[in-house]
């Protein structure tokens, strides 16, 4: 392949200057010797002479134009001759695709861009494969090529977050040769020495003019002329530059042509030969402004190469050193900013902390208002950066589909001649076989058979060439597809890392403003109605936020993805916003945790096609399953426990028999109907049908399971089915699988043993695992059954917020009982410190009702309860159970004997009731 290298200001004394006439006009008067040493030492440029199809009516046709290739903008230039100040056109070469047809005359090549696609043609096919060949390798160094930052970025949080910067190897080139041999470069056909040539010859000048671009055909023809006269002018004769040791005339020194991306800076120490100024000033700065773009292309063509080497290896030097001392500018600038970020929240904070008025106060709060819009813009920035690679990465996928199709027919066609190949190879074959006869037409037809084969076999060659070809393109086509993939992905992290700080900021503003409510308490101050405004603001939800966008720009939106209220309608403003900023934290939890945590474990599920009991499930179901994954799961899971109960048309007959006469604890059912999950819009809607399928799985388990009936808990198990598996009758197996194989036999009985029993247990496993916080506890005299009863009848379904409930569901569903001991457990080991931190026992009360939703962290949560529980032995917990168990029937057949004693003396005195005793029916007739 031919090596490549960026238009950087290392190569620019050897750039004509833009004052100097086209470089070019001077090369046919150079000595044959120089110049060929020159182009040996030139750094090969991709450029050369091809034809362009074009035009409209009688014009249209083959044009011949110059293509000179711009590293820097991945742009494919175009002019009419070599010498044009000014190019016609270019072709984006980023998001283009390469495509030659063997059916087409030899050497033309098609390059497809999303908008056009524009037809070349080289003059022979080694041609055409090197310009394919080198514009693939063109591309791929553009994508491959590492960006800089966005400017609007800050620093401090681009230092924080995920970086952008996707390496992919630099092996391309080797991997292309494994689909197409390198091409040998053309000798005088393509780069510089394709300018010393005359171009192609025209059938008419009229022909090859661009009407399209007129005015830049004439503004190169006036340039060209100007030049021309200049030429002819000053010297009457060919422009022939001496060399230093022939006592020519003296030279000044020209400044080099400036760098594209820093215009109006001019290397100073970059000094460059070249003869007196002889253009006129306007057409000075005309080249200048015009020709920013279009590089000419006489870099190389020295006059002395040594001590050309020698100035080019100085200037690079230079340039890297000069490079690398702006690089680390940038880096102090950068660090002085993030230092500068620093210092100002750190005087902010301590000015909010040494504010003596309340108003100064709330100035800082406004300030940091203004900080959460300016977050907010950027996140939006963002948004619209990944809607725009979408789009590309959509334009990608594409074009890779259509090359798909292409390759397919060339194949399907490929296949067709073989088979015509082989056809014709067995009459050959048979033609041999037949013994020799006297001359006739047949000999001419076998001649003109072979000729047809010799074409067949070059058809195939061409074939060959063109598939090595087309698979050396889909496969750059798809590791850039799948680079433009990962950059997205990469955004979309760094997205997600602002709305978790955006999250975070809010939180503490949140947090600020609860502060400030209850420094200000119940004394009137003058910035009262304004700090209750604030409050109302922030705990308003705009009409947006139910979006259902994964990369969103709200923080939090009103419901979450079962339908939960993720602030509820708490009655006291306070606890409101306590809510809020718990749902604030959640969500900064989730977005920081996504790419981290929850992106593997959703592919680790995505790669699972059939379930089967192992360690790595067990673990994996401990982790939470992803939404998608959940109702497959649940239902396999459930089946575990109720494939021998299960037969087909069970349900329905179930459903039968509450149609045909009503089940005693359909009262009961109804009341608790409106009483399920009233925070949740699928129970509180009128037109939702989930309460009426939860009416009919707790009537069909009520027939089921005579025994329990219906019991007050049953309808949040059956609902939180519901939500997740999305049929009643996976809801109502779901049911049975709780009730009659995970939990105890009589956890829902008339007397609740068996929950009782788990309740002792839970106190035993308290006092082994935290006995400070039991101590406390025991101090205030607060019984824990008061608050943890419910957890166990209901498996926490009142208790958590959904993401965590659901995560301990998906392992209660496996594991069965331990996994709610555990996470009770877990839940007061997240909140000890809390909770010793209080020392009133109804202040204790008022908080263990609500401190379960203030957490927010459900990774922290499931490792205390999996890891810091430990040990944690089945067999510890069963021996528990039955001893807690054997007490508590004592203690009820106890009470049951008080209870016949009782009975009993209560019969006794009716019958020896003393006639003294005056009844109240007696008293009333003596009145």
């Amino acid at each position: 392949m031919a090596s490549t290298r960026e238009d950087t200001p290392e190569s620019t004394p050897s750039l004509p200057d833009s004052r100097d006439p086209p470089a070019l006009a001077r090369i046919p008067d150079l000595e044959p010797e120089g110049c060929a040493q020159s182009l040996e030492t030139a750094p090969k440029k991709l450029c050369g002479y091809l034809s362009k199809f074009g035009g409209k009516g009688p014009l249209r046709g083959w044009k011949c134009r110059w293509f000179f290739y711009d590293e820097g903008k991945c742009h494919l230039y175009y002019s009419r001759t070599a010498q044009d100040a000014n190019p016609l056109d270019s072709i984006d070469l980023s998001s283009a695709v390469f495509d030659c047809k063997v059916a087409a005359e030899e050497g033309t090549f098609e390059i497809k861009t999303p908008s056009r696609v524009i037809t070349l043609k080289a003059p022979t096919k080694q041609v055409m494969l090197y310009w394919l060949q080198q514009l693939q390798m063109k591309r791929w160094e553009f994508h491959n090529s590492p960006r800089a930052p966005p400017a609007a970025l800050d620093p401090t949080l681009a230092g924080n977050g995920p970086a952008l910067h996707l390496d992919l190897g630099q092996g391309e080139e080797a991997a292309l040769e494994e689909f197409l041999c390198p091409v040998k470069t053309p000798t005088g056909l393509v780069g510089v020495a394709a300018a010393l040539q005359p171009a192609p010859a025209m059938p008419s000048a009229l022909h090859n003019i661009s009407l399209k671009h007129l005015g830049t055909e004439i503004q190169n023809t006036m340039h060209n002329i100007r030049g021309n006269k200049q030429a002819h002018g000053t010297g009457h004769g060919p422009l022939v530059e001496e060399s230093p040791q022939s006592g020519g005339p003296q030279r000044e020194e020209q400044p080099s042509v400036p760098e594209p991306s820093t215009p109006g800076r001019e290397p100073a120490d970059s000094p460059k030969a070249v003869p007196k100024s002889f253009v006129p000033t306007n057409v000075t700065q005309k080249a200048k402004r015009q020709s920013n773009t279009f590089p000419f292309f006489s870099d190389g063509l020295a006059r002395t190469r040594s001590a050309q080497e020698k100035v080019v290896a100085l200037e690079q030097q230079v340039l890297m050193l000069t490079t690398e001392l702006q690089s680390q500018k940038e880096l102090v600038k950068i660090l002085h900013k993030a230092l500068e970020a620093a210092q100002q929240e750190k005087r902010a904070s301590s000015a909010y902390l040494a504010a003596a008025k309340d108003k100064d106060r709330l100035e800082l709060v406004r300030h940091k208002v203004r900080q959460i819009e300016e977050l907010s813009r950027r996140v939006e920035a963002l948004e619209q950066e990944r809607e725009h690679l979408a789009h590309e990465a959509g334009l990608r996928e594409q074009q890779v589909q259509e090359l798909q199709q292409h390759v397919q027919l060339l194949m399907d066609k490929n296949q067709a001649k073989q088979q015509v190949i082989c056809k014709l190879s067995e009459k050959v074959t048979q033609d041999f076989t037949q013994p020799p006869g006297p001359p006739s037409t047949d000999d001419r037809d076998f001649l003109s058979q072979q000729e047809r084969m010799e074409h067949l076999k070059d058809d195939m060659e061409a074939y060959k060439t063109q598939n090595r070809f087309l698979n050396s393109e889909i496969h750059q086509v798809s590791k850039i597809w799948r680079k433009v993939a990962e950059k997205e992905k990469a955004l979309l992290m760094k997205c997600a890392y602002l709305q978790a700080r955006n999250c975070q900021v809010e939180s503490k503003h949140l947090a600020g403003l609860r502060r400030l409510q209850e420094a200000a308490g119940t004394e009137t101050h003058a910035f009262s109605d304004l700090l209750r405004q604030l409050v109302q603001e922030a705990l308003q939800w705009e009409a947006t936020e139910g979006s259902a966008d994964p990369v969103g720009l709200n923080p939090v939106s009103e419901y979450d993805e079962y339908g939960f209220l993720t602030v509820p309608d708490y009655e006291v403003e306070d606890l409101k916003l306590l809510a809020k900023i718990q749902a604030l934290e959640v969500r900064s939890h989730h977005l920081l945790g996504l790419e981290a945590k929850e992106r593997p474990l959703r592919e680790r599920w995505s790669a699972i096609d059939e379930l089967a009991p192992s360690a790595e499930l067990k673990q994996m179901l401990r982790a939470g399953v992803p939404r998608e994954h959940r109702p497959r799961v649940w239902k396999w899971l459930v089946h575990r426990h109720v494939q021998h109960l299960q037969t087909p048309g069970y349900y329905q007959e179930l459903l039968g028999r509450g149609q045909a006469c009503e089940h005693p604890a359909a009262r009961q059912i109804e009341l608790d109907l409106n009483r399920t999950f009233p925070n949740n819009k699928h129970f509180t809607c009128p037109t939702s049908s989930f309460p009426s399928q939860l009416r009919r799985v707790l009537l069909a388990f009520s027939w089921q399971n005579p025994a329990i009936g219906y019991c007050q808990g049953l309808n949040r198990l059956a609902a939180i089915a519901l939500l997740v598996l999305e049929d009643e009758e996976s809801a109502f197996w779901c049911l049975v699988a709780i009730v009659e194989t995970i939990l105890p036999a009589d956890y829902y009985s008339k007397t609740l043993t068996a929950s009782q029993v788990d309740q002792r247990v839970l106190q035993d496993l308290l006092s082994e695992k935290m006995p400070r916080l039991v101590a406390h506890l025991g101090q205030y005299r607060v019984d824990l059954s008061l608050i943890t009863f419910n957890w166990f009848l209901v498996v926490f379904a009142d208790s958590l917020i959904s993401d965590i409930l659901l995560r301990v569901w998906d392992a209660f569903l496996y594991e069965g009982t331990k996994v709610v001991f555990r996470y009770a457990l877990a839940i007061f080991k997240y909140n000890e410190e809390e909770i010793l931190r209080i020392q009133d026992g109804l202040e204790i009360y008022q908080y263990l009702r609500f401190f379960t939703k203030t957490i927010c962290d459900s990774r922290k949560l499931m490792n205390i309860a999996f890891n810091d529980m430990n040990p944690f032995p089945m067999k510890q917990l069963q021996q528990l159970r039955a001893a807690h168990r054997e007490r508590l029937e004592a203690e009820l057949r106890e009470l049951e004997r008080l209870k016949a004693e009782y009975m009993e003396r209560r019969a006794s005195w009716g019958r020896t009731m003393p006639e003294s005793y005056a009844s109240e029916e007696d008293g009333e007739g003596e009145a």
